[in-house]
């Protein structure tokens, strides 16, 4: 059995990481009162938090934090006839805090999850850890059989090769769950007691041309790298599926990143998962998203972006109308996926314009 790690008495960082380059994204549908475990951590930095739901509902924001806060009136608002592909009663709803943040980097986490401890006992800074997985490089193109080679106490190993050992950017850095895993609903059925109390003390790239589940709940990526395929796809409310939003954001992102000759790594660090969502509820959510993802992931798989595709939107440009070419054919609702991809991409330069991006240097 493992608890949530005890922050009572921590004090606020004085120097924290970054401080004025990231924000941090939650969406929610409930008061945040989660954030007090969080204050010795995320207290210092700009809170972006999207609220899902009913937006004439009064979120609580713990005092101290500097945030704002959209509702679903102001995503509205502010795109117009674009904001169709924002889902609405889905944590895709959050990719509307990576549109709006002007920031470099963005770590986002759900209002589930609560401190970890390790091993030790000692309490987890999630975010410093994300923080320090993106400044170092990640190695896509050869496996070091040490994991992270960068990190202190390691390196590369006998055989690998020395032009390599260079590494490419990180682009995006996955980290896990201590208590409730990510499961689907099928697993949460035949396992409801299951839980995960194994702390692996480690960090991996993931290889080039290896596809990845990624889960939204505790994440963290370079918004000028990747952030306009950071899109968590239409769904929720009034779609045919649910529960794949982060999954499809991180199928784009791995082929992109693949492509651009960026890195992704995954392993610390962790979260405490507090509480199992309804595996019936999730059920009926994933249920085409089962028997699709057979198919969708074949598609990523074999997908190939031309040379002419060179930023982030040509990328994502690009496996829009492969998506609406190759997945239409499996349900009408990925035509209208694909059209989504094409207005979010639109949304987004119309917010963060190539030129402002070069004043500020981030072209």
């Amino acid at each position: 059995m493992v608890d949530p790690a005890n922050t009572v008495g921590l004090q606020v960082n004085p120097t924290p990481l970054l401080k004025d380059e990231l924000d941090i994204v939650i969406p929610t549908i409930r008061n945040l009162d989660f954030l007090e475990m969080w204050r010795p951590f995320l207290q210092p930095y700009h809170l972006i938090i999207v609220q899902d739901g009913d937006p004439t509902k009064k979120i609580h924001v713990p005092e101290g934090y500097d945030y704002e806060l959209y509702n679903r009136n102001d995503i509205n608002r502010i795109l117009g006839p674009k904001a169709s592909c924002i889902s609405f009663k889905d944590s895709a709803c959050r990719c509307f805090g990576y549109m709006v943040s002007k920031k470099k980097y963005i770590f986002t986490i759900d209002d589930d999850c609560f401190v970890a401890k390790d091993p030790s006992g000692k309490a987890v800074n999630a975010l410093e850890q994300h923080i320090k997985n993106l400044l170092c490089p990640s190695t896509p193109l050869f496996f070091n059989t040490l994991y992270d080679p960068y990190r202190e106490g390691a390196d590369f190993v006998r055989g690998y090769p020395f032009s390599l050992r260079e590494g490419v950017t990180t682009a995006v850095s996955h980290g896990l769950w201590l208590n409730i895993p990510d499961y689907d609903a099928p697993t949460q059925l035949v396992k409801p007691k299951e839980r995960n109390t194994r702390y692996v003390d480690a960090v991996m790239t993931i290889p080039k041309g290896t596809l990845f589940p990624m889960c939204g709940m505790n994440l963290a990526f370079d918004r000028d790298l990747i952030g306009p395929a950071m899109y968590f796809g239409l769904m929720g409310d009034g779609q045919p599926i649910g529960r794949y939003d982060d999954m499809w954001a991180g199928w784009c992102i791995k082929v992109i990143c693949d492509h651009l000759g960026l890195g992704v790594k995954t392993g610390l660090p962790y979260i405490y998962h507090s509480k199992a969502s309804n595996p019936f509820v999730n059920l009926k959510k994933e249920y085409k998203g089962i028997f699709w993802q057979e198919e969708i992931i074949p598609f990523f798989q074999n997908a190939k972006l031309s040379k002419e595709a060179t930023t982030v939107q040509q990328c994502y440009i690009e496996l829009s109308k492969m998506v609406k070419e190759k997945l239409s054919s499996l349900d009408p609702y990925f035509d209208k996926l694909a059209d989504a991809m094409v207005t979010w991409i639109e949304a987004w330069d119309e917010l963060n314009p190539p030129a402002a991006a070069a004043a500020n240097g981030k072209a």
